[in-house]
């Protein structure tokens, strides 16, 4: 390119313009930086696939509620204590074969009304516990 002004002779544009190639150098750089984490994987593991389980309600198994006031209850019966639930734990894991626990936790409730179940089980010798949930739409 030749610049021209009225009188002078004609001189050739001595500076590029870089602006598109920083443009362009930042784009790839910006695909770079999110695109290595990704393919760069070190281990390779299997991750789990999700997947509903449908569990059998047997006769023998105990369903404790926890209800969104953090009471707890022992099928439809309240319990009153920590005690009085780890009472009752401690009875059940008596039995052979030792059946499993069931915790019913209202959405709302605080964790510390599953906690006292988790930590009733856990001293009275439960060696199965699980949680009821709604399935998934």
């Amino acid at each position: 390119m030749m610049r021209t002004t009225g009188t002078e002779d004609a001189q050739p544009i001595a500076s590029i313009n870089t602006t598109p190639l920083v443009d362009v150098m930042l784009v790839l750089l910006i695909i770079f930086l999110i695109t290595v984490p990704v393919v760069t994987t070190s281990i390779p593991v299997t991750l789990p696939k999700e997947r509903v389980e449908v569990r059998e309600t047997r006769p023998e198994n105990i369903i404790i509620s926890v209800d969104s006031a953090n009471q707890v209850y022992w099928y439809d019966k309240r319990v009153a204590s920590s005690e009085e639930l780890l009472a009752k734990l401690k009875k059940v894991s008596e039995a052979k074969p030792q059946p499993e626990v069931q915790i019913r936790g209202d959405r709302t409730a605080r964790y510390e009304g599953v906690g006292r179940i988790l930590y009733a089980c856990q001293r009275a010798g439960i060696a199965k516990v699980a949680f009821i949930t709604e399935p998934p739409g």
